[in-house]
């Protein structure tokens, strides 16, 4: 019997303080920089974000969406043989985030590691755990997503600090005899390393190089358009289907434009596209399991349903997965 895997539950987490634009506009304008709520929503349809608190790691977010996860799927911490994180904001240096969150969760013995692909992170996570599931190597995966931006935002560039918020997001993936996920595709190419980058490390105790964010949204705008078109057309090829197949898209969150385009470029309406960055902003690797969990739980996505995620990040990074729920 050929073995697949599936989706059995989601959760999300979103940190308590939330940002609106005219709370961040103040703030910003105490800085001496200069920006507007209308500015904001109509370069981004960013409304507000959520920052998490400064004693709040990015293994506690990622916690709690793995608990709601796990009860959502009706099973326990012991019940999990791998996790897989997604996240450019780890905790430490090393050990991996997914240890850490491994020993929160009471998981300890399965496999466990992150994933760095930034803003594609989830879309690479969620296809490595298909692909260990397809090949026996697990039969129980916890795939997160879970991201702190706030603390690697300039807060004198306005164009950068505005759009990324922090949160964390999680599925349940399991071994089927039914196809769940149906394909994917994913794609680097480090010759655009510089247009989005955080260009600072640590060496000799010492933080060199510049630990903030950095980003030309032009270049990453143009970009991210036409490699999500592409993504997409390979994923539904691979599964023998066609854009009139998807029931839902769920991109990932980083500006409305960008999703507006790519939906039009699927000849989709946007009544069929998830939108959760109005009220989260870019969460990068968070965002598309943020969405994907707001849109089970709200009712808005069902069971049965064929839903395409895809998602761009730094690296170059891009990728979809084509899933029925």
């Amino acid at each position: 019997m050929k073995r697949y895997s599936r989706i059995t539950g989601t959760g999300s987490h979103l940190p308590v303080h939330r940002v609106t634009n005219a709370d961040l506009v103040a703030d910003l304008a105490a800085r001496g920089v200069e920006s507007s709520d209308e500015w904001i929503v109509a370069r981004t349809g960013i409304s507000a974000r959520h920052f998490a608190a400064s004693d709040v790691a990015c293994s506690d977010m990622a916690l709690d969406a793995a608990r709601h996860a796990l009860q959502a799927a009706g099973c326990g911490p012991k019940d999990i043989d791998l996790i897989i994180i997604a996240t450019s904001t780890p905790d430490m240096v090393f050990p991996s985030t997914a240890a850490i969150l491994q020993h929160k969760l009471g998981a300890n013995g399965c496999p466990a590691f992150d994933v760095q692909a930034v803003c594609s992170g989830f879309i690479y996570a969620l296809t490595v755990a298909d692909a260990m599931i397809r090949a026996g190597a697990a039969t129980r995966a916890l795939v997160v997503g879970s991201e702190i931006f706030s603390r690697l935002l300039d807060f004198t560039d306005r164009g950068t600090c505005v759009l990324f918020g922090d949160g964390a997001g999680a599925v349940v993936l399991e071994a089927s005899d039914t196809p769940g996920i149906l394909a994917s595709d994913l794609h680097a190419d480090g010759k655009y390393v510089d247009i989005l980058c955080v260009p600072g490390h640590v060496s000799g105790g010492q933080i060199t190089g510049k630990p903030l964010l950095t980003m030309d949204g032009q270049a990453v705008f143009k970009l991210a358009v036409g490699l999500l078109e592409s993504a997409a057309l390979a994923t539904l090829a691979k599964a023998g289907l066609t854009e009139a197949d998807i029931d839902w898209l769920i991109p990932h969150q980083a500006n409305i434009r960008i999703m507006q385009s790519t939906a039009r470029k699927l000849k989709l309406s946007m009544d069929k596209v998830v939108v959760t960055v109005d009220q989260h902003g870019n969460t990068s690797a968070a965002s598309i399991p943020l969405a994907l969990d707001y849109a089970v739980r709200s009712g808005q996505v069902k069971p049965g349903e064929t839903l395409l995620l895809e998602g761009v990040g730094g690296g170059f990074t891009w990728g979809a997965v084509l899933l029925k729920l």
